[in-house]
């Protein structure tokens, strides 16, 4: 017999395939569970793009009200509402929360956890492909190709683009948990690495040439507005990798962009609202940016009429720089580890637990 409310919901079953919660992982989540609790799998398509897309059916808002956990892309208000008498703790596949941290859940005690990191690793890969793709002239090769022509010319002259990776400074807005995959690349090709955190750096680091405290990876460390200046004017390339808060929105100004080296690149992985696009397109047609790698945009899909398009120095990938199919192993391995430490004592730390406040 179960015990009243012991019930998982797992709401994740995304009309994307790559993204739907497989059947290994369900069966391990039951194996998880003690024996007297009920495990819920929606048969409703979820939609797990962006943040989550907040809804939910009502086949699911039954099966949460009395459960105790629900696992599902975002946190819908209606969640919260339907468990408002049972809900200890709700989990998001996705790792932004902008779509979450509605009133309903800056009011709500339940604990709320994200998958933050989890999408570091090909997020990382997708970064050292594109940061390739302009340092090494690839977007020259692939150009020439398409026209059937044998042109050397941009490799070889005395200004060229082309560069090393290994002899670059590579700057990361926003040092967490994918900026960190980021680096352990770049370090490990030889770059340098300027991490910009939102706090300042903890005492007793080791200290760079620069000046700057290091951490374990050689990333050297910056935080505050005199740091992103100082990020901004060292890095032959950013990448952008910082959550989208009311903080970060529209970090990267026309001034702050025009503060980069000439020639640098600049690589959006986080959300398109971090960027003012019209500055970052004046910057790539005059010359001041040697290209764009963007994988997200303050309007998805990018309109066909966009400028973005045609530009011959932007790469664009639709939002799909997380996509792997190596995403659904790390998740469960957070999902099952917050469920063990949750269901051994419910006030134990979980990993990932969302700081509404900071927005992240």
């Amino acid at each position: 017999m179960r015990a009243e409310g012991s019930r998982l919901v797992v709401d994740m079953r995304d009309r994307r395939p790559v993204w739907m919660m497989p059947g290994w992982a369900l069966e391990e989540l039951e194996a998880a569970l003690p024996e007297e609790w009920e495990l819920f799998v929606a048969k409703s398509f979820a939609d797990g793009s962006g943040d989550g897309s907040g809804v939910a059916s009502e086949e699911v808002l039954e099966a949460v009200a009395g459960a105790r956990f629900y696992l599902g892309f975002g946190i819908a208000p209606e969640i919260l509402r339907a468990g408002a008498e049972s809900l200890e703790w709700v989990h998001s596949g996705a790792a932004g929360v902008g779509s979450s941290l509605h009133p309903e859940m800056l009011r709500s005690r339940v604990r709320f956890t994200n998958s933050a990191g989890i999408h570091g690793p090909p997020m990382a890969e997708t970064a050292v492909g594109m940061l390739f793709h302009f340092f090494r002239g690839l977007d020259f090769a692939v150009a020439a190709q398409r026209e059937g022509r044998w042109d050397n010319a941009p490799f070889l002259e005395a200004d060229t683009p082309v560069r090393e990776l290994g002899s670059s400074t590579v700057g990361i807005l926003g040092y967490g948990g994918v900026g960190k995959e980021v680096a352990q690349r770049v370090r490990a090709l030889g770059g340098r690495v300027l991490g910009l955190r939102r706090n300042h750096p903890p005492d007793g680091l080791p200290v760079a040439p620069s000046g700057l405290p290091m951490d374990d990876l050689g990333v050297e460390l910056l935080h505050g507005d005199e740091g992103l200046d100082r990020l901004l004017q060292e890095s032959h390339a950013l990448v952008v990798t910082a959550p989208d808060t009311p903080e970060t929105r529209g970090v990267l100004s026309r001034e702050r962009i025009r503060a980069l080296p000439r020639g640098a690149v600049v690589l959006n992985l986080a959300r398109g609202r971090l960027v003012d696009e019209e500055a970052l397109l004046e910057a790539l047609t005059d010359g001041h940016l040697r290209g764009a790698g963007l994988d997200v945009f303050s309007t998805e899909p990018l309109p066909s009429e966009s400028p973005f398009w045609r530009l011959p120095n932007v790469l664009i990938t639709p939002h799909v720089s997380a996509v792997t199919r190596g995403f659904w192993r790390r998740e469960m391995d957070l999902i099952l580890e917050n469920l063990r430490r949750i269901l051994a004592d419910p006030e134990a730390p979980l990993r990932n637990e969302v700081d509404r406040s900071a927005g992240y």
